[in-house]
């Protein structure tokens, strides 16, 4: 079952998203000769606990009950392990990072963010990919990498902000 890509997946089995996310994770480390250690698996599973962008340091609190010497750079650390092998993204205008929905694909991110109540969800639209890139060209720019985050209001805040 792929992971939720729209906002208001309705009620769903959280923990699969957690486990589907995590296997994913193993495969690809072991695919790759890479170590997904525990520390790494940990932080993983805080990004999935929630599908809302979580911080650094909100990481580095939830982990202080298990891994009590953890520091900042325990978590950038591990934070930098899972961007750079694409099992999660950084939401930058909210220094935050999220869970990918597809990682076994190439994509560039790009991700529709509510100004109200934070929730983010990854879209994957190869039109915008490739208007950028085109653009781009056309200007004699060479992109290395996009992320484009739009800000809005999704479903459930623009029925609130009606009523």
């Amino acid at each position: 079952m792929p992971l939720p890509r729209t906002f208001n997946a309705g009620p769903h089995d959280h923990q699969h998203c957690i486990d589907t996310a995590i296997d994913t994770a193993a495969n690809l480390c072991a695919e790759r000769g890479i170590r997904f250690t525990r520390i790494r698996q940990r932080v993983l599973t805080l990004i999935w606990e929630t599908h809302e962008p979580i911080g650094a340091y909100a990481i580095l609190d939830a982990l202080k009950p298990d891994y009590p010497r953890a520091a900042p750079p325990t978590v950038y650390r591990a934070l930098d392990f899972l961007i750079e092998i694409g099992l999660i993204h950084r939401i930058e205008s909210m220094n935050a990072f999220v869970g990918c929905t597809h990682p076994t694909e190439s994509h560039s991110g790009q991700f529709l963010i509510c100004a109200r109540c934070s929730a983010a969800v990854e879209m994957d639209d190869s039109g915008i990919d490739d208007a950028v890139r085109r653009g781009a060209e056309q200007m004699g720019f060479q992109a290395q990498r996009q992320m484009i985050e739009v800000t809005g209001l999704c479903p459930d805040c623009r029925g609130a902000a009606a009523d």
